[in-house]
């Protein structure tokens, strides 16, 4: 069974850097676009950022120039990095990807369990 494991969330300052990883693990024959998205409180869930195999990017306007996606497609593994975080990003982190577990299966969408950014002084 394919899951993907976030790792990096925790407690960081304003103007501080932090960088969250997630790794597919399991039955993974192919990966193709991976990314985060964020649920604040109240608020529904949103992308961040998203990267291709081929690594074309994407961002949302409220992180563009202060968050970078990265991937390492030896690993199965995407990373964000942070940095100048303000307060307004706190927010439960989610990484996602379209996987495909064989060879002859499609692709599926897997979500991550989540892991907690809060950003405070």
């Amino acid at each position: 069974q394919v899951q993907l494991v976030e790792s990096g969330g925790g407690l960081v300052q304003p103007g501080g850097s932090l960088r969250l990883s997630c790794a597919a693990s399991g039955s993974v024959f192919r990966v193709n676009n991976m990314g985060w998205y964020r649920q604040a409180p109240g608020k529904e869930r949103e992308l961040v950022a998203r990267i291709t195999s081929g690594g074309n990017t994407n961002y949302a306007d409220s992180v563009k120039g202060r968050f970078t996606i990265s991937r390492d497609n030896a690993k199965n593994t995407v990373y964000l990095q942070m940095s100048n975080p303000k307060p307004e990003d706190t927010a439960v982190y989610y990484c996602n990807a379209d996987i495909q577990e064989s060879v002859l299966s499609t692709y599926r969408q897997i979500w991550g369990q989540g892991t907690l950014v809060t950003v405070s002084s």
